[in-house]
């Protein structure tokens, strides 16, 4: 059987840490933002709210931010856009469908052959007094809250998988 073009996709996509130094062609990131907006929502109230940031200066201000929080000197692996995506934390589920947005846009990525990796500590940076300052700059609510960073680029890397663990599936 012929494997179907969206199961392949989701089986060889892959996180990107090396990504050339090229800005995203604007076609190329409006069919990933489109498919973010996409994802699936408790009830269908699509809580999230997703910022795109491709001026180095704005993508390093976020990334300072975020060295905070790690050990690792350059986080955002120079990708030329960071999808930072957010959620309304009033909404229960603000978590789960703001992930549902980062699966989408990652997957997204991966079918029209651009590079993504999902960069964590969003939800410290955006609970410091700075990151509430950038909510304000942005014209978004303080009771939004940080899901991830979706890093996106062409990669200059092409990873292999790791083998799949035993036990991952269970059949009763």
């Amino acid at each position: 059987m012929e494997e179907n073009r969206t199961i392949h996709d989701l089986i060889h996509r892959r996180s990107i840490r090396k990504y050339q130094s090229l800005p995203l062609r604007q076609e190329d990131l409006d069919q990933i933002l489109k498919a973010g907006s996409f994802a699936p929502s408790a009830q269908g109230k699509q809580p999230t709210v997703m910022v795109v940031l491709q001026r180095p200066e704005e993508i390093a201000e976020l990334e300072r931010l975020n060295c905070e929080y790690t050990t690792q000197e350059h986080p955002f692996y120079g990708a030329p856009c960071v999808v930072v995506v957010l959620a309304d934390s009033q909404r229960p589920t603000c978590v789960e469908d703001g992930s549902l947005v980062m699966g989408n846009l990652m997957n997204a990525a991966a079918a029209i052959g651009v590079g993504s990796c999902w960069i964590h500590r969003a939800r410290q940076e955006f609970d410091s007094p700075e990151g509430k300052a950038l909510l304000k700059r942005w014209g978004l609510s303080d009771s939004m809250i940080g899901i991830g960073h979706c890093i996106l680029g062409y990669p200059a890397e092409k990873p292999e998988a790791k083998p799949r663990k035993e036990g991952l599936i269970v059949k009763i």
